[in-house]
């Protein structure tokens, strides 16, 4: 490995801890400036804000439940939402995407009912709202109903070729039910 620095930002700013030169380095998240000094002196600092989530559309008309100001429709690192336009000095924010609450109550359970959930990888699936107790879940929409196979308490919606179609939501049995 070579000790080249690398290439000199335009200013020639010098670092406030150590009076080294502050060279821009590249990491996961974009350029930064470094210390030129780096084992010795940690000293970073960004070439742009992170906080700065830029903003979509400003929502006129609906004010803040905290502080008034008006709410505004952001882009942020997991998706959309809306914030307070006071940001940082108010931290509201809202999901836009929240969760449908099924009225189907849950079969492992009795007591739960399910909820749709989303993944980290944002594909949807449906679990008991008792969770960690009850740890019930389909990844299909469920359908309140009683399988005629098994009589088991629960069918789900599963899409395919010839449409939309109920199947028994019991991973044993699984068979698709006649249309009545």
């Amino acid at each position: 490995m070579s000790n080249q620095l690398p290439f000199a930002t335009e200013k020639n700013e010098v670092c406030p801890e150590c009076g080294s030169q502050l060279v821009i380095r590249n990491g996961t998240h974009g350029p930064f400036l470094a210390c030129s000094a780096y084992p010795q002196c940690h000293y970073i600092k960004p070439m742009r804000p992170s906080t700065e989530n830029p903003i979509i559309k400003v929502l006129e008309g609906q004010a803040c439940p905290q502080c008034g100001h008006d709410l505004v429709l952001k882009q942020g690192r997991f998706g959309m939402f809306i914030g307070c336009s006071n940001y940082p000095e108010c931290e509201h924010i809202e999901l836009i995407d929240k969760p449908d609450e099924t009225k189907v109550s849950c079969p492992q359970c009795n007591t739960g009912h399910l909820l749709q959930r989303k993944s980290r990888f944002g594909k949807t699936f449906y679990a008991c709202d008792s969770y960690p107790t009850c740890q019930f879940i389909i990844n299909n929409k469920p359908i309140a109903g009683e399988c005629e196979f098994c009589h088991y308490p629960l069918l789900m919606e599963k899409k395919g070729t010839q449409g939309v179609r109920l199947c028994c939501a019991s991973k044993r049995c699984g068979k698709p039910q006649k249309e009545s």
